[in-house]
């Protein structure tokens, strides 16, 4: 358990397995640290430089030999803090620099990419925000009437962040769609949600704004694939108003 905590602060497992042996032997040389922790004598003093480094291992010499010595572990939550500092300043830096690197960024006139699993699902569909304005909006088909609990949970979350952003939207959900999950949706600032005018009903479903169109499979694992391609894109939007054209308000 000790292991495991200290990994999760930031430590790799051999820099934990020798900070743990230093704190049962005290002042030791490197032979009984290595026996105690069962680190490789090969990468021995290159974890004890690094446990210097962070402050929570010290050293002395004694006629010619260094002795080891674990420091109070109130270190540790120095070393964090120091490290979330740390984070802090690099992010800062970053986001400093983000006009920069954002106008060097090149788009291809057509590219394909694919996300996989649930994080991925997220980081396509909010691509959204890079792309759209105030009051711009996206257009959404063929939403599957069954989904799993979290995926309820994230579009009420991106709804309330999306609204932040004064971004609209327009949905057709599947026929069969329990009309609560529509209720709810229309119940978000700048969001039309309708049923599809036809009885067809897929698995995958569909976005397009701007030059961007992803198709969304929201199976045991997610998949996404994303088109950007302005050509592809208009004409799925097309697709999309000539449905939204012969569906009708929702009514509760």
């Amino acid at each position: 358990m000790e292991l495991e905590t200290l990994k999760e602060a930031g430590l790799t497992e051999g820099e934990a397995k020798v900070y743990l042996a230093l704190l049962k032997l005290g002042q030791s040389t490197t032979g009984p640290i290595i026996e105690e922790s069962k680190v490789a004598n090969s990468i021995i003093y290159r974890i004890l430089e690094k446990l210097i480094e962070t402050g929570i291992v010290s050293y002395i010499t004694k006629e010619k030999t260094k002795y080891f010595k674990a420091e109070n572990p109130r270190k540790i939550l120095e070393y964090l803090e120091e490290k979330k500092q740390n984070i802090e300043q690099s992010k800062d830096k970053i986001e400093s620099l983000m006009p920069f690197l954002l106008k060097m960024t090149t788009e291809e006139d057509t590219s394909t990419f694919v996300y996989e699993g649930f994080k991925g699902f997220q980081t396509a569909f909010e691509h959204y925000y890079q792309k759209l304005k105030k009051d711009e909006e996206y257009y959404s088909w063929g939403v599957y009437p069954i989904q799993d609990e979290k995926y309820h949970l994230y579009w009420e979350k991106d709804h309330l962040r999306r609204k932040k952003s004064g971004i609209r939207c327009k949905i057709l959900f599947n026929q069969g769609t329990d009309k609560e999950i529509l209720k709810n949706r229309n119940s978000f600032w700048g969001c039309d949600a309708r049923y599809m005018p036809s009885s067809i009903k897929t698995p995958a479903w569909f976005i397009t704004y701007k030059n961007v169109t992803g198709i969304f499979l929201q199976s045991k694992k997610p998949i996404v694939v994303e088109i950007i391609n302005k050509e592809i894109a208009d004409s799925f939007k097309a697709y999309f108003d000539d449905l939204w054209n012969k569906s009708k308000p929702f009514k509760s």
